[in-house]
């Protein structure tokens, strides 16, 4: 049998997406050694394939739309939106940090920011975009990581955290290739991200939603891994069963599985009708605070994105096969309208109804009273009141239905770390050595959106969490003085 491969490092991070290439970043320029750990075959993780926005408060992109905004305001929105549960000191942090070690921050590593849109609970647009997206910035970030001269190990999961008496001192390791690596480090830090695709563990904070189908909707390697070295360790976890979900999702079928979902966007009038026929909501309200709520209320718990062919023009399909940053495969995406069971097409309204299998009469019902709001030139249609500038009547054959169920998609709550990212046990002491960043931590701090999040919101702190738990991680490590950073308190 052969001996494992010995490596010795100051910085050892667990995951390679946003999180983790941020505290590695931070790592190097403290002047550490530092190596990441990524179990798929390719860094990224969730962040590469999202859509590379962040909630930012005091940028350029806002002063020149004539946008005023302030971190008051902003943490403002932040507490009333996440129900009263958010982590107000971690909240307060990053919004005052934003500016300056997330926005500024990127562009010094080679990402741009581009665009900035409103978001459901802001009182002002702060939603930033990187440009091409979540792919965009990663890649970005992941080239600063490589030119300064950090390493990567692809290709390997992490099987263990070592500790000697009190204090962590590296992480086992195998390579998919077999190979075992045993890293000393003279500290760890946790980037894994969340547990959103790992039905079990969804099930295990949230039993309640048993009772109906709910898919898988984080990256691919978001399985809980991280959560259950720490919690081996003894880590104090907390907020798990806060899970923000996403409503405008289909099953993904080509997982053998069953299990995974896509989220579409981009279906400019589109409406929601119910097993029973009927629309429920408001569908411009799509958020994980609106749209959700109100899909996880229905009985079945699914429902049907109703659209007609000129609708589904510009439709996204959130996921690298259907789309690449800002590109879009049209030819994967027709493949999946095309083929889908969970999709359905016809060229009446009326065989539609029979083709989903809910109430004829109650369906076309619906659609008539919605088709006559736009031909009246209503602002709003006024079963739910909503906006109608973005609508159409339906009247374009062939039309869609495409099922909806809700989608895991980030976890708001997470392993309990201070103000430097250490990770804490059930005395909430740190454990010596061990840090933890993003979604793994409830994106920072263990919960800092509470219950809810403006969006923006999870990418950001990930990242600037990232930044603080590697700064920190290298100063114990015997490199630099830790993070400091630079507040906009303006």
């Amino acid at each position: 049998m052969a001996h494992p491969r010995s490596m010795n490092i100051d910085v050892v991070v667990i995951g390679g997406g946003g999180a983790g290439i941020a505290a590695g970043i931070e790592a190097l320029d403290a002047g550490a050694q530092v190596l990441v750990v990524e179990k798929a075959a390719e860094p990224g993780g969730a962040a590469i394939t999202s859509g590379g926005g962040c909630l930012i408060v005091g940028t350029p992109l806002q002063e020149k739309a004539g946008i005023k905004d302030t971190p008051d305001l902003a943490f403002d929105d932040w507490i009333k939106w996440g129900g009263g549960s958010a982590d107000e000191a971690w909240a307060r942090y990053y919004i005052e940090h934003s500016l300056h070690d997330l926005y500024h921050w990127a562009e010094r590593n080679g990402a741009a920011w581009v665009d900035i849109k409103p978001q459901e609970g802001n009182s002002v647009q702060r939603w930033t975009r990187a440009q091409n997206s979540g792919h965009g910035l990663m890649t970005s970030l992941l080239a600063s990581f490589k030119a300064k001269g950090g390493k990567l190990v692809a290709d390997a999961a992490v099987t263990g955290i070592t500790r000697e008496g009190d204090r962590v001192t590296g992480v086992a390791a195998k390579t998919n290739a077999g190979e075992e690596l045993d890293i000393a480090a003279r500290t760890t830090l946790v980037a894994t991200g969340g547990f959103n695709s790992n039905l079990d563990m969804i099930y295990e904070v949230r039993p309640e939603l048993k009772s109906g189908r709910v898919l898988e909707g984080s990256g691919v390697g978001a399985t809980g891994d991280g959560h259950k070295l720490l919690r081996a360790l003894g880590a104090w976890f907390t907020h798990m069963d806060q899970i923000w979900f996403y409503p405008y999702c289909t099953p993904d079928y080509r997982d053998p599985a069953g299990r995974r979902g896509l989220a579409f966007r981009l279906v400019p009038g589109n409406i929601w009708v119910n097993q029973q026929g009927r629309r429920f909501h408001n569908e411009a309200l799509s958020g994980g605070h609106s749209g959700s709520p109100a899909l996880l209320a229905q009985n079945p718990r699914h429902a049907y994105a109703i659209a007609d062919k000129p609708m589904l023009a510009g439709i996204s399909i959130s996921d690298p096969y259907y789309q690449t940053g800002e590109k879009a495969h049209r030819g994967r995406i027709e493949e999946l309208l095309e083929s889908s069971p969970f999709i359905h097409k016809a060229n009446s309204l009326a065989e539609l109804a029979g083709k989903i299998g809910v109430d004829r009469s109650a369906f076309l019902d619906t659609l008539a009273r919605y088709n006559s709001a736009c031909a009246k030139g209503l602002q709003n249609e006024p079963d739910f009141g909503k906006p109608l500038g973005a609508s159409k009547q339906f009247d374009t054959p062939p039309y869609y239905a495409i099922q909806m169920f809700p989608l895991a998609r980030k976890n708001f709550g997470g392993v309990k770390t201070d103000m430097r990212c250490r990770v804490l046990d059930k005395h909430f002491e740190p454990i010596k050595g061990l840090y933890a960043a993003g979604e793994v931590a409830g994106m920072a701090g263990g919960h800092v959106n509470g219950g809810a999040g403006l969006e923006g919101t999870m990418l950001g702190p990930s990242i600037f969490s990232g930044r603080v738990a590697g700064g920190w991680a290298a100063q114990e490590a015997g490199c630099g003085s830790g993070f400091v950073g630079r507040a906009n308190r303006g």
